[in-house]
């Protein structure tokens, strides 16, 4: 039995159903992601189990204690009090008991010695225990950990919530739904204003917690290292997949090769029996035969291809020639008032980079691209382009580059050359832009199809040089690796922003890392620079702790000096993590490169060891992960002792 079971739910809006009869439950420390189309109803669902959206029928069942809360997508603000205060009302749960707390407290002192007070004693034991127990005698720790972990400094504790901007508002709500330990957390896109350091937090924070998860998102590498099953909801119903998400994924494409068979041999039926009908209707000896194929027409269910498993269909143009220095940046200076993004920054980009700009929310990144796509813009410095160097730049606020007033059609047209124009609705097509789509206003675009717009414009002309600023925003999953196996084939040169970390991690060759120092580059991919970030992180909270003032009176100095020498072997076991987990990324990438040699990938046998030593490995690695992420947190609450 589950701590949540829900039963038969359907919804309908209008003559639309969008939820038909659909039942599942959510056990103790249920992990799993929920998919499908656009549209198809998942925040709905997600809604509903939080009780703010009643369906037309259907119930859900919870276990007694068991509480849900909800992280909506988008359009929370906060605003009247701080950061600190804000976040702190995730414990408002244990009002009550500390309200019955101080009563039963009252109580007692107004009893005689001689009444019977044992039943207020077991009473107020038992509450004692429970606030014990819980977080909230450690609540001022445990929403430092948090907040940090979300990209807050120290200071932002005391800002006013109404000066944090949109993005910044959600993850004040995320840190709410972390800290209110609900046993079941209902997630809708949590990670879409995250930047990378965040994510990491993020995956790891769930990973450690007991609590049952259930993720909307479109981060496939996130989704992959928290869920272990995806519900897939399509036409109303749910249909459960046990694994991961690249597990359904590989499933799903399986099935979806037979449903399409299925489809078009349907559709010939359907094409016969239709001229049947047709030819035959009017004729009296055949009128049986033909009310007969009319009522298996309409008993017949129409098998339909899931919208979300479309994919675009497109490859950049072969660039023109450029030199082996694309860009070089020189003396780049650039400031906003007092706050300094870029001070004397100097670096070459080289034909055929892939580089990454990483960093956390407002370090600068999309700033730093518009400089390079523009060419001007800085305080001071230069940003020179090689001989023959075209660029395309991919703006993160995309939608006032376009004109509303235009169609789709119009739109693509106004960016493309005259030769270009009789292949024009192809290449919509391929960008899912079919039927009447192409006739839509640009206004009334989603965000998604606003992104694949910009991709088509930019695809119409031959570029060498690519600039783009999260171009994965708005995409869905299979939307997301059809443009990474396109920019792994372009043969120019590409700049990019992005927080997916499966998109890095498959094209990133070199990192730019704005933090809170000087730019600093990593020669080499994304699992590089993660391993380097995490061990540099490690090297921070080591310095901390060695810069901690003696313990304070109430502490002793011997107690002191025990937390210390754990702190340092926690330290210690935490490089050798590292240094382990670096290592087996290396067996990894041994394993790959023979796995992709023709003598091993024709012998199946072979490539069945193959594959069998890199889930071992891969499993080590996520065991050491995980044990380096306790340890993390063993180390937050032991320097917190210190404080």
């Amino acid at each position: 039995m589950g701590i949540c079971q829900i039963e038969n739910i359907s919804l309908a809006y209008g003559e639309r159903e969008l939820l038909k009869e659909v039942s599942f439950t959510i056990a103790e420390t249920s992990r799993f992601a929920l998919t499908g189309p656009n549209g198809c109803g998942k925040t709905t669902l997600l809604k509903i189990i939080s009780k703010i959206i009643e369906p037309d029928s259907g119930s859900i069942l919870k276990s007694n204690n068991t509480t849900v809360s909800y992280l909506p997508q988008a359009d929370i603000v906060h605003k009247e009090l701080t950061l600190y205060k804000e976040v702190e009302k995730a414990f408002d749960y244990y009002l009550p008991l500390l309200k019955r707390k101080e009563s039963l407290e009252k109580s007692l002192q107004k009893l005689g010695e001689q009444e019977n007070s044992a039943g207020l004693l077991i009473e107020l034991d038992e509450i004692q225990e429970n606030l014990l127990s819980s977080d909230y005698y450690n609540r001022s720790s445990k929403i430092s950990h948090v907040l940090k972990g979300l990209g807050f400094s120290k200071q932002d504790e005391s800002r006013q919530c109404a000066l944090f901007s949109g993005g910044w508002q959600m993850r004040i709500a995320l840190a709410k739904i972390l800290l209110e330990n609900s046993s079941i957390l209902l997630l809708d896109e949590p990670t879409n204003y995250l930047d990378i350091e965040s994510r990491i937090w993020l995956r790891n924070y769930l990973k450690g917690i007991k609590n049952s998860v259930i993720i909307v998102s479109h981060d496939q590498d996130f989704l992959d290292e928290t869920v272990d099953e995806v519900y897939e909801l399509f036409n109303g119903k749910l249909r459960r997949y046990k694994g991961n998400y690249s597990t359904y994924e590989k499933q799903r494409k399986e099935e979806l090769a037979v449903l399409v068979q299925q489809y078009k041999e349907q559709q010939k039926e359907f094409e016969k029996t239709t001229q049947f009908i047709e030819r035959f209707r009017y004729k009296a000896s055949k009128a049986k035969q033909v009310q007969s194929r009319i009522k298996q027409l309409d008993k017949t269910e129409v098998i339909e291809i899931p919208g979300h498993l479309r994919t675009l269909s497109f490859s950049f143009p072969s660039p023109p020639h450029s030199p082996n220095d694309v860009l070089t940046v020189e003396s780049l200076s650039k400031s906003y008032g007092l706050i300094k993004l870029f001070n004397d920054f100097s670096f070459k980009v080289n034909k055929g980079d892939r580089l990454a700009v990483s960093g956390r929310n407002g370090s600068g990144k999309t700033t730093l691209l518009k400089l390079l796509a523009n060419g001007r813009g800085a305080d001071n410095g230069s940003i020179n382009y090689g001989p023959n160097v075209k660029v395309g730049y991919f703006a993160q606020e995309i939608k006032p580059t376009f004109n509303p007033n235009n169609t789709v059609l119009e739109e693509i047209q106004q960016s493309a050359f005259t030769s270009d124009i009789p292949r024009l609705r192809g290449l919509l097509g391929s960008f899912l832009f079919s039927g009447d789509d192409i006739d839509k206003k640009v206004s009334v675009l989603s965000g998604g199809e606003l992104s694949r717009l910009a991709l088509l414009k930019i695809l119409l002309k031959p570029l060498n040089l690519l600039i783009l600023d999260e171009p994965t925003n708005h995409l869905d999953i299979n939307s997301k690796q059809v443009l990474l196996e396109a920019l792994k084939k372009y043969k120019g040169t590409v700049i990019f922003v992005s927080h997916d970390k499966h998109f890095l991690k498959n094209l990133a060759t070199r990192i730019l890392y704005l933090g809170d120092k000087e730019p600093q580059f990593f020669e080499g991919d994304y699992s590089y620079f993660a391993w380097k970030l995490e061990q540099q992180e490690a090297l921070e909270e080591i310095t901390e702790v060695k810069e901690k003032e003696r313990p304070e009176t109430h502490s002793s100095y011997k107690e002191a000096n025990r937390i210390r020498n754990q702190i340092q072997k926690y330290q210690k076991e935490a490089e050798e993590l590292l240094l382990s987990i670096e290592k087996a990324h290396q067996e990894i990438d041994k394993i790959e490169s023979l796995m992709g040699l023709e003598e091993n990938y024709s012998d199946g046998s072979k490539i069945k060891n193959l594959i069998a030593n890199k889930n071992s490995v891969e499993k080590a690695i996520r065991e050491d992960e995980q044990r380096w992420f306790l340890i993390q947190e063993e180390l937050h609450q032991l320097t917190q002792t210190l404080n």
